[in-house]
């Protein structure tokens, strides 16, 4: 390449808004277009939306297709973009600003019916992109349709609302007041919920939601994988989407970076194939450091999205053995009632364990989780350091952070879970050989897509005797996993260190 001729595509230079309204880049935005079947480029009756509209390069990607798949059926040149351009593309941005680039992008105008603009077929500024700004509805403090916070966005004219149009109707067929073949886009990703904080609440689930209100041929969007794993506001979504027979494809990338450079999602980032006309298992790939690896299976096999398939077999192998599962006797949001910011007293008769070590406490201050108090106790941190939850470089996680064994005569914050509590200190030091193994951590990582620890996190593993000492080697032949299952575990796990930090 003539470095001095080099020309790049402007929407691979942009800077992201926020890591919460990232742009899509044009290499991306064609990966997720490959999903969708072929005969619809040479098809002069589809239509397209991108709900969600921020640079325009989806709808500029389709156009570029559109052109020459339609050259036989439209050979005159103007013709076929005024055609594609108001008939088939259509986009509602998310602001103002993203309008005037969208239009830039799609048109090569910010005016539809400007001077320079491609399509001659408009006789308004606003084309087929469309910004309207709305308002929230408001109803105990917080948006009755995107959840966000009164106090955070209840604001000015002169200031970003971000109360997106497409999620703001309990009728988003009026706003075209036409169907569509294909919705397409890259959703906003959360707002703040007015919590403690930074606290902010997932909405990119509302836009998948909403488009398939539609009823359309086909829907892909790029969203967070959180949603594999559920929890906050996710719960509901992660039902309905592993019961969904419709999803033709999953893309999982666990490093969102691979996507989009430079930005930090934990739990990574995938997009979908969603098809009206389709019924059956879902075909899902799992990208990582250039490789993949793909499957062909139900969704709705387990409460969670198992993200590898080659996991699969191995949960079915302990399934069989009809163990009860950690989740059982892991100890729920704060095992003795104190939360995170408790600390010290002056004096006390047991110790307590808070998120800056230890120090005196009073047991007639405890009313929750009493039976464990004169109990060795094994804890966790709810939150690991910021490679305990995301994966390393080679795609390896350690998932626990701090784990530690309190002796009878102490309890903990909530900064830390409670594993187990036994009345010997050998049950539960095995208990914290066993955490520290592979086999354990693996199976927590497959409720991971955060740095979040839950009791839900223990949900795949088995609840074993705890008198006698469990090594991977025991637990590998114990559950019967092959070579190849077990390079899988060693592949995905690191080693954690003797003091467990």
């Amino acid at each position: 390449m003539d470095k001095n001729n080099y020309n790049p595509d402007v929407l691979t230079c942009l800077a992201n808004l926020s890591s919460d309204e990232v742009f899509t880049p044009p290499q991306v935005a064609n990966d997720i277009l490959n999903l969708l079947p072929e005969e619809l480029w040479s098809d002069p009756q589809a239509t397209f939306l991108d709900p969600v509209c921020k640079t325009g390069v989806f709808l500029r990607e389709i156009a570029k297709r559109l052109n020459a798949g339609l050259e036989k059926r439209i050979p005159d040149r103007q013709q076929r973009i005024n055609h594609i351009f108001t008939k088939q593309l259509f986009g509602l941005a998310i602001t103002e600003l993203t309008a005037l680039l969208s239009r830039r992008s799609v048109y090569c105008s910010k005016a539809a019916n400007g001077k320079y603009s491609v399509c001659s077929g408009f006789n308004n500024e606003a084309g087929n992109v469309l910004f309207e700004r709305v308002a929230h509805t408001w109803e105990n403090a917080h948006c009755v349709f995107c959840g966000a916070s009164q106090e955070n966005y209840e604001r000015g004219e002169e200031l970003e609302s971000h109360a997106y149009r497409f999620i703001h109707t309990e009728k988003p067929e009026e706003i075209f007041k036409m169907k569509f073949d294909v919705i397409i886009g890259n959703p906003p990703y959360q707002l703040s919920d007015g919590g403690f904080g930074r606290s902010a609440s997932p909405i990119y689930q509302k836009f998948v939601q909403q488009a398939k209100k539609l009823s359309p041929r086909y829907l892909t969007m790029i969203i967070p994988s959180r949603w594999f794993g559920g929890g906050k506001g996710l719960d509901d979504f992660r039902e309905e989407m592993l019961n969904d027979p419709h999803i033709r494809k999953i893309v999982d990338f666990e490093d969102a970076n691979e996507v989009f450079p430079g930005v930090s999602i934990a739990g990574g980032i995938c997009y979908f194939l969603w098809e009206k006309d389709y019924n059956g298992p879902c075909e899902v790939t799992n990208v990582r450091g250039g490789g993949s690896a793909t499957s062909k299976r139900s969704l709705n096999e387990f409460d969670t999205f198992v993200r590898h398939g080659q996991a699969v077999p191995i949960i079915r192998k302990i399934a069989q053995k009809g163990e009860g599962r950690m989740h059982e006797q892991v100890c729920a949001y704060k095992p003795f009632g104190l939360r995170t910011y408790v600390k010290p007293m002056d004096a006390g008769d047991i110790t307590l364990y808070w998120q800056k070590g230890k120090g005196p406490y009073q047991r007639s201050e405890i009313t929750v989780g009493v039976e464990m108090i004169d109990k060795w106790k094994v804890i966790a941190s709810r939150s690991g350091h910021e490679h305990a939850g995301n994966p390393g470089t080679d795609g390896s996680r350690r998932v626990l952070a701090r784990v530690d064994i309190l002796p009878p005569g102490t309890v903990c914050t909530e900064t830390y879970l409670v594993l187990g509590s036994y009345a010997t200190e050998t049950e539960a030091r095995n208990l914290l050989a066993y955490m520290k193994t592979k086999f354990f951590r693996f199976l927590m990582s497959l409720f991971m897509y955060s740095h979040g620890i839950t009791r839900d996190t223990f949900t795949f593993i088995p609840i074993l005797d705890m008198t006698q000492k469990w090594t991977d080697e025991k637990l590998y032949e114990r559950y019967g996993l092959d070579r190849e299952e077990i390079a899988f575990i060693e592949s995905k796990i690191r080693p954690m260190e003797a003091n467990g930090e």
